[in-house]
């Protein structure tokens, strides 16, 4: 067996199997978008549902960032965040060029690196967590708990834009489904940000902001999946007669 066979093709492929380069790096990028809600997902309720003091009723994930155990959260946001800026890489790929491709990926990146950013300023305890802070709003606001805000506002902002230009760009498409699902998306994201931005700490306003933060990550996962089935896969048979 030669050295181009063995590493080339793959078993059982034969000579007349090509391979697409671009798409397998679209399919791959695209692969980190249910990656990244997935991992989000699964670390915050591992931590809220471990941490002592930590009540899903009452605390957003952000908090989490606080305490000894904080770093978790912390790495957390960073990876899921650029895990999302390689989504967005492989969104603008997938889609045909144009200002609606561009907006759009520009935007999930801008989410993506706004969680980042809501990693690197972390919030200020309030509402008792970390054990022993005082219950209610924040006892001393500092620049970080200030710019971990602007963060979750631009980042929430970006998602919500988001999912209307993909709605309109699906609706452009005839793909109506799709528009009218995003669309959705962008107003239950919106709301359950409002009610946070509000200064609620209401059961109801957490409960709205997860349902928010799930179904956010539920569609960026969705449109990564349906992007990906629509990419060619990496090994096509090429031309006999070639």
């Amino acid at each position: 067996m030669t050295t181009e066979n063995a590493i080339g093709s793959a078993p059982g492929t034969g000579a007349n199997q090509a391979f697409n380069r671009p798409a397998a790096v679209t399919r791959s990028l695209l692969g980190y978008g249910p990656l990244a809600g997935a991992c989000y997902l699964a670390s915050g309720l591992a931590q809220a549902l471990t941490r002592d003091g930590f009540d899903l009723r009452r605390h957003d994930l952000s908090l989490l960032a606080n305490g000894p155990l904080g770093w978790i959260h912390i790495l957390t946001l960073m990876l899921t965040g650029l895990m999302t800026v390689a989504s967005a890489i492989g969104v603008f790929r997938a889609l045909p060029r144009g200002r609606a491709t561009t907006w759009a990926a520009s935007l999930l990146a801008a989410y993506g690196l706004a969680l980042v950013a809501a990693g690197v300023f972390v919030a200020d305890p309030m509402n008792g967590f970390p054990v022993g802070t005082p219950d209610g709003p924040p006892t001393e606001v500092t620049p970080h708990g200030v710019l971990h805000i602007a963060a979750g506002g631009v980042g929430f902002a970006a998602l919500v834009a988001a999912a209307f230009v993909l709605a309109r760009f699906f609706a452009r498409t005839s793909r109506r489904g799709w528009a009218w699902a995003s669309l959705w998306v962008g107003l239950v994201v919106l709301a359950g940000f409002l009610g946070v931005a509000t200064g609620s700490a209401s059961s109801l306003a957490v409960l709205g902001l997860w349902i928010g933060v799930v179904t956010g990550w539920g569609w960026i996962a969705a449109v990564c999946i349906h992007l990906y089935r629509r990419t060619p896969h990496p090994r096509q048979p090429s031309d006999p007669a070639a």
